[in-house]
């Protein structure tokens, strides 16, 4: 498949289908056994790996903070991100507001894993981190699972909005994240079984629309769909 600067890509698929797998290929987590990987036409293990790195950001499933301030864990791994790059990137994440509320703001004490945040802010500032370094790709990896809806809404749209030429690709569980997503992967035992809009989906993919059933109201797949 193929994923297009300015658009979303989702990937969806039940537990084990090899939805992480995909996108841990893309920075070199993994490397890919059979067949190709291509960033601008160029295989992903022709670039040296810090400079594919620099192009991609990451959120994994459970965020991952460090022992350090607000700051230094949403600047974690480029020292030299300015403080304004920083809060543009809390703004988008919606994490401006609970940090607003702590004594320090962005210099407030952050326990190393994140323990003294609850686990929707922890989200919020790994988010953030990935934004900071405003990438070519982002890579979600079930990442709004820790969010409420409207947060995750929130986000989505201030994504859109500020980061309009990025490649984005998401792997979700909830089906509601990915509504709107310009193309959808359905994989199922490791490979891919349907891929369109949610409507054509719906229209011919088995698993997606058991996957939809299993989530969704019957008003929400007729307005959906």
């Amino acid at each position: 498949f193929k994923a297009a600067p300015g658009t979303t890509t989702a990937i969806i698929g039940s537990t084990g289908s090899g939805k992480s797998t995909i996108l841990n290929l893309i920075p070199r987590f993994h490397d890919i056994s059979r067949g190709k990987l291509l960033i601008d036409g160029v295989d992903v293990r022709d670039y040296a790996l810090k400079d594919l790195r620099q192009m991609v950001g990451y959120v994994p499933q459970q965020g991952l903070l460090f022992s350090g301030t607000i700051a230094s864990n949403i600047a974690f791994g480029n020292a030299q991100i300015p403080q304004d790059e920083i809060e543009w990137a809390a703004e988008v994440s919606q994490a401006t507001h609970f940090i607003g509320e702590r004594d320090g703001e962005y210099e407030s004490h952050i326990a190393q894993g994140g323990t003294n945040v609850s686990g929707g802010q922890r989200q919020r500032l790994s988010i953030a981190r990935a934004l900071a370094r405003r990438p070519q790709i982002l890579l979600f990896d079930d990442s709004f699972s820790a969010l409420d809806y409207k947060t995750e809404q929130l986000v989505r749209h201030r994504l859109m909005e500020e980061l309009s030429d990025a490649t984005v690709i998401i792997v979700a569980q909830r089906i509601s994240t990915i509504l709107h997503a310009d193309n959808i992967i359905v994989l199922d035992e490791g490979r891919i079984v349907g891929q369109g809009r949610h409507k054509e989906l719906m229209e011919g993919c088995r698993v997606y629309q058991e996957i939809a059933s299993s989530q969704l109201s019957q008003q929400e797949l007729t307005s959906h769909g």
